[in-house]
């Protein structure tokens, strides 16, 4: 057989027809042009009427749908992060996928007690060491609010923790204009000045308007900051189904899309070109508990929606989340939530995926768990990968040695073999695949136990790239 080129078919989830898409878009257009949006930041408000908004009596803003189409021809399309090293990190463009963890976290699971307690500066700390050790995990968020720094500096503090632990992406958030100036000027210490900083951004932004359509003034101070300096930002909304948005997901939908499209219109009129994630974000508020759910099959469905609505009308990089549980502990609960969350964003292709190692909706952050998450990035990257058919892997000439060498002769001792099991299988690194017997030799640990160990082992092993002392004084200066 002469040697042939054959595109590998790689799985792909599509869950709305064109139809449904140009439906939900047209609805989003018209929320903005009849309901119109409340704008509590006087220069946003401002630049959208010199733009060719309308304001009622009521004082909500009514926003003309060339608006959306001029910023979505503005905006770009692709957005490449950096890591704090100066490397091509995330490529934010079509099917690429990244994943990282979240922020904000009140408590946390402790990783020697297994007790949930209060968030500290160190579990950040940990958090940001532990994604820099993961092969899997591709950028770092805070996971806590740390509880004995000064409130109004908390970001700035859980930033200068990441910075220090992690190589790697940060995605950071700001209360108000304030902090995140000071988190520019760190960042801008770390990349070697403002215009390296623009030239090879490492961190993106993440903040949220309020459903239904209100924006805050601190809010668009950020946006706006966050335009002017060429940082990439994030403003996903908060219409959840049921709570913040209609319980319908393509209601929910429409909403969560006309309030991202409020966001991204000031942007470009703030400055236009500036990068921007397209990131409605709609969970579920569930009926019986009142609680935003994160292991739930809604926010994966409307982000795969998301996903293919980014493919036929936006084309902008989309924020998506995966690898966290409803669940208090790290259990089978949370392993199904987590795996059925990195699957489906993966298969999707989302692109920027974030909140692994969340518990309890959010509310807590597990380490293990993050751990877990890692290992279930790695099978969700071999299955999404699809069959590689050539020649090597028909295996023809293979097939003919083993089958004509004899009744003892398999494909385990053949080159064949040796040259490909590292690549035509998934090798797990956690998943336990022992023989009973071998199982108990070993301790008869469960899978928390061994992502505990594998946590601690990389805390105590793993090393990361210092920044200068020159940097960091200059750093602790800024915090005090």
């Amino acid at each position: 057989m002469k040697p042939k080129r054959i595109d590998t078919f790689k799985p792909r989830l599509k869950v709305m027809n064109p139809d449904q898409m140009w439906s939900i878009h047209a609805a989003a257009l018209e929320i903005l042009k009849t309901t119109g949006f409340k704008m509590q930041h006087a220069g946003a408000q401002e630049m959208l009427l010199d733009a060719g908004c309308s304001l009622s009596r009521d004082g909500r803003v009514r926003l003309p749908a060339r608006l959306v189409e001029n910023a979505l021809k503005t905006a770009p399309k692709r957005i490449l992060l950096y890591n704090q090293k100066g490397d091509e990190a995330m490529d934010l463009v079509g099917e690429n996928w990244f994943y990282g963890t979240g922020s904000d976290a009140t408590f946390t699971i402790d990783v020697n007690t297994g007790q949930r307690r209060r968030t500290i500066l160190e579990d950040t700390g940990n958090f940001a060491k532990l994604v820099d050790g993961l092969e899997n995990i591709d950028f770092a968020m805070s996971m806590g609010n740390p509880a004995e720094v000064p409130v109004d500096d908390i970001y700035v503090y859980a930033f200068v923790e990441m910075i220090k632990n992690t190589t790697k992406p940060i995605i950071f958030i700001a209360d108000s204009g304030t902090d995140i100036a000071k988190i520019y000027e760190i960042a801008c210490l770390v990349a070697g000045g403002a215009e390296a900083l623009k030239n090879r951004p490492f961190l993106l932004n993440y903040s949220e308007a309020i459903s239904p359509l209100r924006f805050p003034q601190n809010v668009m101070e950020k946006l706006i900051f966050c335009a002017q300096k060429k940082i990439p930002i994030c403003l996903p909304s908060g219409c959840n189904a049921g709570g913040g948005a209609p319980v319908t997901l393509a209601g929910a939908l429409a909403l969560g899309i006309a309030e991202n499209l409020v966001g991204l219109v000031v942007h470009q009129l703030a400055a236009e070109g500036s990068p921007f994630l397209f990131a409605p974000n709609v969970s579920v508020l569930d009926m019986r508990s009142a609680v935003i759910s994160y292991g739930c099959p809604e926010w994966s469905l409307t982000q795969a929606a998301l996903a293919d609505m980014r493919d036929e009308i936006y084309g902008l990089p989309i924020w998506a989340y995966a690898g966290a549980s409803d669940s208090k502990v790290m259990d089978a609960q949370a392993g199904a939530e987590a795996m059925f969350s990195i699957i489906t964003a993966m298969q999707s292709r989302c692109n920027v995926i974030h909140d692994m190692g969340y518990l309890e909706f959010g509310t807590t952050s597990s380490l293990e768990m993050l751990v877990m998450a890692d290992e279930l990035v790695a099978m969700s990257r071999f299955f999404t990968g699809g069959i590689p058919v050539d020649v090597e892997t028909l295996a023809l000439e293979a097939i003919d040695r083993v089958a004509t060498a004899g009744e003892r002769s398999i494909f385990l001792a053949d080159d064949h073999a040796f040259k490909h099991f590292k690549t035509a299988q998934f090798l797990p690194k956690l998943l336990d695949r022992a023989q009973h017997e071998s199982w108990e030799e070993a301790g008869s640990a469960n899978l928390y136990d061994r992502c505990n160990a594998e946590t601690k082992k990389i805390l105590s092993e793993h090393r990361v790239v210092p920044k200068p002392e020159g940097v960091l004084k200059e750093i602790d200066q800024i915090l005090t």
